[in-house]
């Protein structure tokens, strides 16, 4: 036996464990170990790999467990013939240039990547100063608890709930804490049949435009706003109508009266933070009863509320069945969760159930467990608790540094939130400023994306303070400084 075939590459998210029986798996799929081979005694493979003894043991066996090898008693471990050469062979890729090949481009109805969206670095961690949007900090996430929540939700006694395939139906566990447990913070009731889990808020906001708008439909979206709303309801509609914001969020005039749909981000308007106050909330509520319009209240950073008593939603206070609301579990747990959902009248619950069914059937339903799990047993809660302390002083922290350093370019957000939306001077072009505070590694986000309209400004960025830690952000904001007053003397 050759040892040069056995070497690690010590990759960063598999355990060594892992990284040995894939090692293994490779060599006997593709031939490299013929059939009936014995393998090197773990405790000279320990020796060749630099692992421990029992690392390799317990590779052995759990590979004698899935028939990759045989174990034979004071012999040691051999190749099963059955699995050599098992490896599927990949044909070289061809590129089709067929003059009778369809032309896509003309069988096209929409052309989603032709849209402005919002671009974020992937490998932002790599950053010193990351004040990037939407992301977590894994310091703060309790990686034990939810590695308890995911050995509960694969055990034995939990898999009835989630290896069938559940059609149309969710979660009911994941369902009742949703209906019993985050729903109330937001003042908000509802039956089981009234709520439905989706993959992420943007899930929800495609479901419901799908569902309701047509090429006639007006749709009214706040400026600055959320791009991603811009591009799902412009594949829809041409009739997107842009109105732009104020200090107390949306305003509510004859601007509304054309609209057959609303988007509305009331407790953080996305993305310059500011909460719509109790009274035009109302009055929005009744402009929408007066006009016959239907809220869609995006409420993404519903956790986050951790100065002052939160504003109750509007969901809460919809005696007519006017709102659609929409929540993300993102914020509060991790993006890649992908676990969202939205809460609406049965009739318009019934119809998206239908239609999510024929999109991706359900969210995976282990995932939903898992989840439902982890807000039962309470890890929620604290989670949310520690992020409050947390983004607290991170909020104070970038307040003072922007006062200090950028005096006069953000207003505080009024109720919490995890950014600030920042206005640079008027000659700053804020996506020539990003690419060079890239260089120095500040991450920035360009806010020029988030207005619609011919005259759109580019002196706008947000800077976001959940991924960074707090003794990053006042250099960091510090480094941005020099590099806008240096621009904006140019």
């Amino acid at each position: 036996m050759r040892d040069a075939i056995f070497h690690l590459k010590r990759g960063d998210n598999a355990s060594l464990q892992a990284q040995i029986r894939e090692m293994l798996v490779n060599a006997i799929l593709s031939g490299q170990l013929v059939g009936d081979a014995p393998l090197p005694s773990s405790r000279k493979m320990s020796k060749n790999l630099a692992v421990s003894r029992n690392t390799v043991v317990l590779a052995y066996q759990d590979l004698v467990d899935d028939g990759y090898l045989i174990a034979r008693e004071r012999s040691g471990y051999y190749v099963n013939s059955e699995f050599v050469g098992q490896a599927v062979q990949r044909d070289p890729i061809t590129e089709i240039s067929d003059a009778n090949s369809p032309d896509w481009v003309k069988r096209f109805r929409v052309h989603p990547s032709k849209q402005e969206n919002i671009v974020k670095a992937i490998d932002w961690p790599s950053y010193p100063y990351p004040f990037v949007y939407g992301q977590v900090d894994q310091q703060l996430f309790p990686l034990p608890a939810w590695r308890e929540c995911a050995r509960q939700a694969l055990g034995r006694r939990a898999m009835d709930a989630w290896t069938g395939d559940r059609l149309i139906h969710d979660d009911p566990m994941l369902v009742e804490q949703i209906r019993t447990h985050i729903l109330p913070r937001r003042g908000i009731t509802a039956h089981a049949d009234e709520i439905l889990v989706t993959q992420g808020a943007q899930n929800a906001l495609y479901i419901i435009a799908s569902l309701l708008f047509t090429g006639r439909t007006t749709v009214g979206v706040e400026t600055p706003g959320y791009p991603d709303m811009f591009n799902i309801a412009k594949l829809k509609t041409e009739n997107v109508i842009p109105i732009e914001v104020d200090d107390d969020g949306l305003p509510v005039d004859d601007r509304l009266s054309p609209c057959d749909y609303l988007y509305v981000t009331p407790s953080h308007q996305f993305p310059t933070t500011v909460t719509m106050p109790l009274d035009r909330r109302m009055s929005l509520l009744k402009r929408a009863t007066d006009d016959d319009i239907v809220l869609i209240e995006d409420d993404y950073e519903f956790e986050t509320n951790y100065i002052g008593r939160p504003t109750p939603a509007l969901k809460s206070m919809d005696e007519h069945g006017r709102v659609i609301y929409v929540g993300s579990l993102s914020k509060s747990l991790f993006p890649g969760l992908r676990l969202g959902f939205m809460v609406g009248p049965r009739a318009l619950i019934e119809e998206a159930r239908a239609l999510r069914r024929l999109m991706l059937r359900h969210p995976p339903t282990v995932n939903q467990r898992q989840t439902a799990l982890f807000l039962a047993l309470g890890h929620h809660d604290a989670l949310i608790h520690r992020m409050h302390r947390e983004f607290r002083k991170r909020w104070e922290v970038m307040d003072k540094a922007l006062q200090h350093y950028l005096p006069a370019s953000a207003s505080r957000p009024s109720f919490g939130g995890t950014s600030f939306w920042v206005k640079g001077p008027e000659n700053t072009d804020a996506t020539e400023l990003a690419e060079a505070a890239k260089k120095e590694g500040v991450l920035i986000e360009p806010g020029r994306v988030h207005f619609l309209g011919k005259e759109r400004p580019r002196n706008y960025f947000r800077l976001a303070f959940s991924s960074i830690a707090s003794e990053r952000i006042e250099p960091g904001i510090r480094i941005l400084s020099d590099l806008i007053y240096g621009y904006s003397r140019l």
